[in-house]
């Protein structure tokens, strides 16, 4: 899978999984449909997995993993041919390692870790002989980029680092072995760079005042005079995805005289162009490459469902055999041997749990590795439905429906009668929703309700007219396309008007207080997870390095340097009209979010307090963007599990221990939800 560094980081989504919330049925009439189903443990569908993330080193020596150690997810390393003899080589005693990767030589094994949720990652390694770790950017306050790596400098990386501006990532040649940094290049004005196989960057984009980026060429650190390619803001999406091993290719993903961004074969020598693929459905731009030259093989069309095409027909071939032997589902490759000849693959049934399999591709040979949640293996999972819905304004929105098991017994994607509703609005808004395994569906549907989640206008991956159309319409038509959901699921008899909750994080958070206070009883009840109440205060707290999107937002939301901006931002913020809030409010937030700061959830609170409006607000010190720690995800789901069923009228876990095995501080409103003073004690 490929991805551009010019890919600016506009984006609110959560930077962790967003901590799903359970749901319930409608009081008596759900009860017809789903009394009978199982209950699904809040801890089996989101406390720690038993392993995930499986990877092989580049030599196929190795495989790695996540994995709890005392609680907590760390690294693991074993020899390939041995996965039984897997040892932890990292022992983060507080917070989840988010993930891992490996370096070219397979000698180290490079992850990220930042401090209670602030962002701010430093870059790890872990020699897998020894055992020693390294700090290798040993700075406070400094976020870490990786900007590139090599299949000839086995022992570099190129990193970047904004320790000298907090604004801008330079380019630094670090050697994994001794730890060296040296300088390559200052990042001064640059949202990213293009790096090929020699560890040589060749390209530069810069925002421009048009709110696309300029492409310069750049030859030894120094960068051209004028750009050679410039984007504005419809066609913000056109950017590179990465050269060939020898340097004489270079792919892009490009909307420039199309709607959706087509992928194109550029010779870097002459310039011409090539088209590789393109779909009026989707954005184009996921792409499988050749492990050792780089040219690409598959892309991926991911507009309702995800569907593979390919270049190489012996991939083609493989893909063909691992369906047969997987059964139905979206093949998926996690990772490749540089020689290409092991994969670690699986399979995404939605319904059902699936397993991490070694694929030896010449022995035609799976050997399975682990079920992440085996807890769930007799589940009762429920298939997810892609729809299409139609704004009011004629835009189709891609969508995705779960139903209660037993509420859809004929299997077409219509419950038998109306269940209660939750619309789970994604985050970003610079985002997009897709089909697959959903842990929070699948929780929803559990406790009874249907769970609608919309790609609404702004969402990513439909083409540039979809993007566009949402510019400057937080709570706007943004917010119409997701009443016209709620609207189109009432009428499809899915959800009944006066059943429907709203939930969501970060942009989703925002929708939820968009909800209550721009279409006061549209819903029931909202669920509002570090979602921003005052787009002003937003954008002048938003981190520094995120400098080099500020114009792309201020386009695409509204300008607080103008007065026409800050009246755009103002009317569109949650936070002015919070005494038209006459629902109840769930508010989640975490103490250390670099993107929405707590001042985002106080504010809002603040001003239902002074109008003695009802709000329940729990606060976790030890979070950011997103509630990382199992004990604070569950913790969290339990109370909002109980205010959706409070709400709606659904079953409900208890919250036992939940919460106080938590860092949650109930800082307002713990009487509003009938025993959440209690279970929130400390004994």
């Amino acid at each position: 899978m490929s991805r551009s560094p010019f890919l600016l980081p506009l984006t609110l989504a959560l930077a962790t999984a967003l901590p799903a919330v359970a749901h319930a049925a409608d009081a008596r009439k759900a009860a017809i449909t789903v009394a009978d189903t199982p209950l699904i443990p809040r801890a089996a569908l989101f406390g720690n997995p038993v392993k995930a993330g499986a990877q092989l080193s580049p030599d196929g020596k190795w495989l790695s993993w996540m994995a709890p150690v005392n609680g907590v997810m760390n690294v693991w390393v074993a020899p390939a041919d041995k996965p039984d003899a897997a040892k932890a080589v990292t022992d983060s005693k507080d917070r989840p390692i988010p993930g891992h990767f490996w370096s070219g030589n397979s000698e180290q094994l490079l992850f990220v870790k930042d401090n209670a949720g602030d962002e701010n990652f430093r870059l790890y390694g872990v020699d897998v002989k020894t055992g020693a770790q390294r700090d290798y950017t040993p700075f406070d306050k400094v976020r870490v980029r990786m900007m590139g790596g090599s299949k000839k400098r086995l022992d570099e990386v190129l990193v970047g680092i904004n320790n000298r501006d907090p604004r801008w990532h330079d380019v630094h040649l670090l050697n994994l072995k001794t730890g060296e940094l040296k300088l390559v290049m200052k990042g001064d004005g640059f949202a990213g760079f293009q790096t090929d196989d020699d560890l040589q960057v060749r390209m530069g984009g810069r925002p421009n005042a048009a709110g696309g980026v300029d492409y310069y060429q750049v030859k030894d650190g120094a960068v051209a005079d004028k750009p050679f390619l410039s984007t504005n803001l419809e066609d913000n999406a056109t950017a590179p995805i990465g050269y060939t091993t020898d340097g004489k290719t270079l792919y892009w993903m490009d909307s420039r005289d199309r709607d959706t961004t087509a992928v194109f074969a550029e010779d870097t020598a002459t310039g011409a162009r090539k088209l590789i693929a393109q779909d009026a459905r989707a954005d184009l731009g996921q792409t499988l490459r050749n492990t050792v030259t780089g040219e690409v093989q598959a892309y991926a069309v991911d507009y309702l469902t995800t569907e593979w095409h390919f270049v190489d027909k012996g991939l083609k071939a493989d893909f063909d055999w691992l369906q047969q032997q997987l059964g139905k589902g979206e093949v998926f490759v996690a990772s490749r041997t540089r020689a290409d000849d092991k994969w670690i693959v699986g399979i995404d049934p939605v319904s059902k749990v699936s397993a991490t399999y070694l694929y030896d591709r010449k022995a035609k040979k799976l050997t399975a590795l682990y079920v992440a949640r085996p807890e769930l293996q007799n589940a009762p999972l429920v298939p997810m439905h892609a729809v299409e819905i139609k704004s009011r304004d004629g835009l189709t929105l891609p969508s995705y429906l779960t139903l209660p098991q037993g509420a859809d017994k004929n299997g077409d994607g219509k419950p038998e009668q109306a269940v209660p509703m939750v619309l789970l609005v994604h985050g970003g808004p610079w985002a997009r929703d897709g089909y697959g395994y959903n842990g929070t569906h699948q929780w929803l549907a559990n406790r009874g309700y249907a769970v609608l989640s919309v790609n609404f206008r702004a969402s990513t991956g439909f083409g540039k007219k979809f993007l566009n159309a949402g510019n400057k319409q937080w709570g706007l038509a943004m917010h119409d396309d997701l009443i016209d959901a709620v609207n189109w699921a009432v009428k499809q008899g899915v959800t009944s008007s006066d059943k429907v909750a709203i939930m969501g994080g970060s942009y989703g958070g925002y929708a939820a207080l968009a909800g209550l206070t721009f279409t006061p009883t549209t819903f029931a009840c909202a669920v509002d997870i570090v979602g921003p109440s005052n787009l002003e205060t937003l954008l002048g707290t938003i981190p520094p390095y995120w400098e080099a999107g500020k114009k792309q937002m201020y386009s695409r939301m509204g300008d607080p340097t103008t007065d026409e901006g800050k009246a755009v931002l103002r009317a569109a913020s949650p936070l002015y009209k919070a005494d038209q809030i006459v629902r109840p409010l769930l508010i989640g937030q975490g103490a250390n979010d670099p993107r929405v700061k707590q001042a985002e959830s106080d504010q809002i609170v603040t001003a239902m307090q002074a109008k003695n409006i009802p709000v329940t607000y729990v606060l976790y010190p030890d979070e950011g963007h997103g509630f990382a720690k199992p004990n604070n995800r569950i913790g969290f789901n339990a109370i909002a599990e109980t205010f959706l069923g409070n709400c709606l009228g659904g079953r409900v876990e208890p919250l036992g221990e939940t919460v106080r095995a938590s860092t949650a501080q109930v800082a307002h409103g713990a009487d509003f939800l009938p025993g959440l003073k209690a279970a929130a004690e400390k004994k």
